[in-house]
């Protein structure tokens, strides 16, 4: 019998505002300064909450979110501000400790 196997999608996993929130969290910290990585993590969350929701919460283009949101590129950070207030979380700042 030949094992079957599927991709792995978390968006599919983030259900609760407190689960997305918690997986931009974990993202921030693992992200090690790549602003791809966030970006990714964005767009996962987005496709989770809706993209038609960010779409119209964010007034941005479904084409330029899937773009700025895909992990290939850094998006600016007007747009990671939009989408983040789009989807309904904060981000929030505190002492690095090393």
């Amino acid at each position: 019998m030949a094992t079957t196997t599927t991709r792995y999608d978390v968006a599919e996993h983030l259900r609760t505002p407190e689960e997305m929130a918690a997986y931009l969290e974990a993202s921030l910290e693992e992200a090690n300064g790549d602003a791809a990585f966030i970006a990714k993590a964005l767009g996962d969350i987005a496709r989770a909450r809706g993209m038609t929701h960010v779409v119209r919460e964010a007034g941005l283009s479904r084409e330029s979110l899937y773009k700025g949101l895909s992990g290939e590129r850094s998006p600016d950070f007007e747009t990671v501000l939009k989408v983040v207030a789009a989807l309904g979380l904060r981000l929030h700042a505190e002492v690095a400790h090393t």
